[in-house]
């Protein structure tokens, strides 16, 4: 099922099918089409002749020869024209045909690079906000795992003013030693780097903290949570993370499917964790559930405590988790865009 933003070769997926960002003749052509035609073969150029170009905003299916992929999907993307010639209705159907293609295939797996985003010059957030919507909501209905294929991070790009807002809760809660050149690079497009070890905490209280992160015994985590009986509360104390993960889809009125799509698992390991209670998740995973239960922060920090993990003031990954959740801003795919951007672990996957 998930989404998965990786940085790689689009040539050496080893993947059902990859996606060629084609121009209307299919004959080959620079960028991602001409990387594609060398790595396949002259194979590949011949059956292409065969299917007479293809039209934007439509995909045409080959077999894959020389590539680790089975098939090789193409698709013509729009040329950015101000935005006002049908480009976001074109590029919209670019992904959704291919995705059809795909699934109509028996394509487990696909990966895309970012169509119209190179030479044909769509600007390059809008794109990626084009792919990351059209592909999440061909997800929430079908079974697959798709890659979004970014060949270098310079080439990332996301909303600025919400990297700016992330970067600046980062920096305002941040309990390490700040350096002005990491806390510049930070903030700047082309940040790279955002893995250094981190200083100890300092002994003074970050500014601007809001209590999703508070400190040590300022609290209890439940604190701000719905009132319940003695009885419920011990009922809870034994309960394992993958009981109440299970209780909390009741309570939100969701079904399995539904919560493991919004929270961008795989099926399969969503099935570990409903027939093992004794599941210990990875954190990112953990946290992908929150998400896609729009838990408050009371209740992610509970749910994390249930698969032995907490919230740091030290760790970006968590920074970037309390300021989506605080902001009750659920999207699990928004939130992934910035932490690919800094070079964090994504949420949910397998």
């Amino acid at each position: 099922m998930p989404l998965l933003i990786v940085r790689n070769d689009i040539t050496k997926m080893e993947v059902d099918a990859i996606v060629n960002a084609a121009n209307s003749s299919l004959l080959g052509g620079g960028g991602v089409d001409g990387c594609i035609h060398r790595a396949a073969g002259p194979e590949l150029l011949a059956e292409c002749r065969t299917l007479h170009g293809c039209p934007a905003g439509e995909a045409r299916l080959t077999g894959g020869y020389r590539l680790p992929a089975r098939y090789v999907i193409h698709t013509v993307g729009p040329v950015w024209q101000g935005g006002h010639h049908q480009e976001k209705e074109l590029l919209t159907s670019c992904y959704r045909s291919s995705l059809a293609l795909a699934r109509d295939n028996g394509c487990r797996s696909v990966a895309f690079p970012l169509i119209s985003a190179g030479i044909y010059g769509y600007p390059r957030e809008q794109a990626l906000k084009v792919a990351v919507d059209t592909i999440g909501e061909f997800l929430l209905e079908n079974e697959m795992t798709v890659y979004l294929v970014i060949f270098d991070r310079a080439s990332f790009q996301i909303s600025e003013q919400l990297f700016a807002d992330v970067a600046q809760y980062i920096d305002d809660n941040y309990a390490a030693e700040h350096d002005d050149t990491a806390v510049r690079r930070l903030q700047s497009p082309g940040a790279a780097d955002f893995n250094q070890t981190a200083a100890a905490p300092q002994a003074r209280r970050p500014k601007g903290l809001t209590g999703g992160l508070s400190d040590e015994g300022r609290h209890h985590p439940c604190s701000d949570a719905k009132s319940e009986s003695l009885e419920q509360m011990l009922a809870q104390i034994d309960e394992s993370f993958s009981e109440m993960l299970l209780r909390k889809i009741t309570e939100k009125g969701m079904s399995d499917a539904e919560c493991y799509k919004k929270a961008n698992i795989d099926r399969k390991l969503f099935s570990k964790i409903r027939s093992n209670p004794h599941y210990q998740p990875s954190k990112p995973t953990a946290a992908a559930f929150a998400v896609a239960l729009q838990l408050s922060m009371a209740e992610t920090r509970e749910l994390l405590m249930k698969a032995g993990y907490a919230l740091s003031r030290s760790s970006r990954f968590d920074l970037v988790i309390t300021y989506f959740i605080e902001h009750r801003q659920y999207n699990i795919f928004e939130i992934n865009e910035v932490l690919f951007r800094l070079d964090q672990q994504l949420l949910g996957a397998s």
